[in-house]
């Protein structure tokens, strides 16, 4: 059975280009231009989200792109072969004597040494005296603080020994015997700086000092005389041109033994002291010499 003439009715798509709109039968109509218009509308809205969406994807791809050949460029970091893109040696630039800033060498004098001051009469010039070796009124090694006595200085030197000592002086030509006296607790000590021209000569005045040979005990300025019979510790010892003894014993004439660690401890911190100031005065010539 068949409905209608003239074969199939056909059938309009806005999205076929051959298709038509279907056109009322009934004469003298017009076509629907609202369908039309609403039709034109739809392509249009397609067409735009299809070129935006190709965009995107144009993006992505670009950005791929992009990506691969990062990944491409940093997949090697060592070269193989011989690489080509350096330019030849006789181009590149080469260290010449203006690269680098020269300076005038210069370096600092090395410091004087102490020793070379106080080891030669020549050099060693220095005020000497008891009071510029022993200053001040007290003396403080630790947390014992001796009091200072009195102080003489001779030019005869075996005058103000006792023993062999004297002989000693005597034979390596000592000029000059500074002495001085601290004591504390009823135990005092006379410390005697022996002088020389060289240290040669005080190096062999310690060495032939014997036990039988001691420094007289300094007494004086509240202090009686200590150490004139009986037994009192001697010390000997040299620095630099000076040859440096001490006498310590009981103020009441009392003999010392090995027991007494009091007259020990007194005899050598000021033997101690003694060493300490020789060599300041090494150092203060030292740095007055370096600054002229």
């Amino acid at each position: 059975m068949s409905y209608g003439q003239g074969g199939p009715q056909s059938q309009w798509d806005p999205w076929k280009p051959q298709s038509q709109q279907p056109w009322s039968s009934g004469t003298g109509q017009t076509p629907d231009w609202a369908s039309l218009a609403e039709a034109s509308e739809t392509r249009n809205k397609r067409r735009r989200v299809f070129f935006i969406g190709g965009g995107v994807v144009a993006t992505l791809a670009i950005g791929t792109a992009v990506a691969m050949a990062v990944v491409s460029a940093n997949g090697d970091d060592n070269a193989s072969g011989t690489p080509t893109n350096l330019p030849a040696s006789a181009s590149l630039p080469s260290d010449s004597a203006d690269s680098t800033p020269s300076f005038a060498p210069t370096s600092a004098p090395p410091p004087l040494d102490p020793e070379e001051f106080i080891g030669n009469v020549k050099k060693d010039t220095a005020p000497l005296s008891a009071e510029t070796l022993f200053p001040g009124t007290q003396l403080t090694m630790g947390e014992t603080v001796y009091k200072k006595g009195p102080t003489a200085d001779t030019k005869k030197c075996a005058t103000a020994a006792k023993g062999t000592l004297p002989s000693v002086f005597t034979k390596n030509d000592c000029t000059r015997l500074l002495r001085v006296t601290y004591y504390k607790d009823g135990v005092a000590v006379t410390v005697g700086v022996a002088v020389f021209d060289t240290e040669a000569q005080a190096s062999k005045a310690k060495t032939e000092a014997d036990k039988k040979g001691f420094v007289t005990a300094l007494a004086g300025s509240g202090v009686k005389a200590f150490c004139d019979s009986g037994v009192c510790r001697t010390t000997t010892n040299s620095y630099g041109r000076y040859a440096y003894f001490t006498t310590a014993g009981f103020l009441n004439g009392k003999d010392v033994t090995t027991k007494d660690t009091k007259v020990f401890q007194a005899g050598d911190d000021l033997a101690e002291f003694t060493f300490r100031q020789i060599h300041r005065r090494g150092e203060a010539q030292a740095s007055a010499a370096a600054q002229n």
